[in-house]
C-alpha cells in the first residue's frame, strides 16, 4: 500500500497543487481519474508519486454509479488534461480510473473507453473504497464512499478487502429532499446544499437520509466486527454527517479533510507505467 503521510496531508497537498501546480522535470507523470457522480477529478503525480497538479470539474454525466453520457464524459476529461498539460508543459499518457464496488463488469469497459477516448493509456481499474483506502491506511473497519449517486463500502480484515458492495443511496437524494422542502429547482437545491453555510440549516431536514445510508451500512456490516468507519466521497462534506451515522450505529466514524479528494488521489496512486488490456 502506497502510504507515507496522512490522508489529510495528501489531500492538503492537492488543494494547494491545484492552485499552484508544481511544474518540475520529471520523465512521465501519473494522473488518476475520478468519474463521479457530482464532479470529474483528475490528480496527477510526478515519477515519485508526489502530487504536482489537479483540477475538477461539475459533471452530470453519471447516474448511479454507470455512466449515461458518453461522449461528454470524454469531452470533460479531454479538456481537464489539456488544462494541466498546458500548465506542467508536457504531456499526459498513463491513467488509472475506478469505479463504484460491484460494477466491474457492467461499467468497467465504458470506462476504460472514456479514458482512452480522452488520449489516456489505462493502467489501473479498481473499484472506489479500495482506491481510497491506498491513502486512508485503514487495517480493519470499513471505508464507507458515499457519492452523489450511490455509497460504496468495503470492509477491510488485516488491510484486505474481504467484502464491496454499492448502494443507489447519495448525495442526489440530498438534493430532492432540499428541492421539496424548500421549492427550489433541482440545480439550485444542489449548490444550496452544497454550501457548507447552510448545512447547519438543512442538517435536520436530511437526517431521514443520512439514517438511511446509516442502514445500508449496518446490513452490509452484519456478520463482522467493524469498530471504525471511515467516510469519504463528496457527500461526506455534509457537516455533521460522521456524527449521525456514529450515534446511529453506535461504532466510531472518522470524516478525513475534504472527503471529495481521498477517492481521486487514492486512484492516482494505483497509476503506473503498465498498460492493461
Amino acid at each position: 500500500m502506497i502510504r507515507d503521510k496522512t490522508c489529510d496531508q495528501y489531500v492538503a497537498e492537492f488543494e494547494k497543487a491545484e492552485q499552484f501546480p508544481i511544474k518540475g522535470d520529471s520523465p512521465y507523470y501519473l494522473t488518476g481519474i475520478d468519474l463521479g457522480t457530482a464532479y470529474i477529478v483528475l490528480v496527477v503525480l510526478d515519477h515519485q508519486k508526489n502530487i504536482v497538479a489537479g483540477a475538477h470539474r461539475r459533471a452530470d454525466v453519471i447516474r448511479d454509479g454507470m455512466i449515461v453520457d458518453y461522449i461528454g464524459a470524454i469531452t470533460i476529461v479531454r479538456e481537464l488534461k489539456e488544462k494541466l498539460e498546458q500548465q506542467l508543459q508536457t504531456e499526459l499518457l498513463f491513467a488509472s480510473a475506478a469505479i463504484p464496488p460491484g460494477m466491474a463488469t457492467l461499467d468497467g469497459g465504458v470506462v476504460k473507453n472514456v479514458v482512452q477516448g480522452a488520449g489516456f493509456e489505462l493502467t489501473a481499474l479498481l473499484d472506489e473504497p479500495t482506491a481510497a483506502n491506498t491513502i486512508v491506511g485503514l487495517i480493519n473497519g470499513a471505508i464507507v464512499d458515499i457519492g452523489g449517486g450511490t455509497t460504496g463500502i468495503s470492509i477491510l480484515k488485516d488491510g484486505q478487502v474481504v467484502k464491496s458492495v454499492d448502494e443507489a443511496t447519495g448525495g442526489t437524494h440530498f438534493t430532492l429532499v432540499v428541492s421539496g422542502a424548500c421549492q427550489l429547482p433541482f440545480d439550485e437545491a444542489d449548490d444550496y446544499k452544497r454550501n457548507s453555510r447552510n448545512h447547519q440549516e438543512l442538517l435536520g431536514l436530511l437526517k431521514p437520509v443520512v439514517q438511511k445510508i446509516s442502514s445500508i451500512i449496518k446490513k452490509s456490516i452484519e456478520g463482522f466486527d467493524i469498530d471504525l468507519i471511515y467516510l469519504v466521497g463528496g457527500t461526506s462534506c455534509l457537516t455533521g454527517i460522521e456524527k449521525i451515522i456514529e450515534q446511529e450505529l453506535g461504532i466510531r466514524t472518522i470524516k478525513p479533510r475534504n472527503p471529495m479528494f481521498v477517492t481521486p488521489i487514492g486512484i492516482a496512486m494505483n497509476c503506473s507505467q503498465e498498460v492493461i488490456d
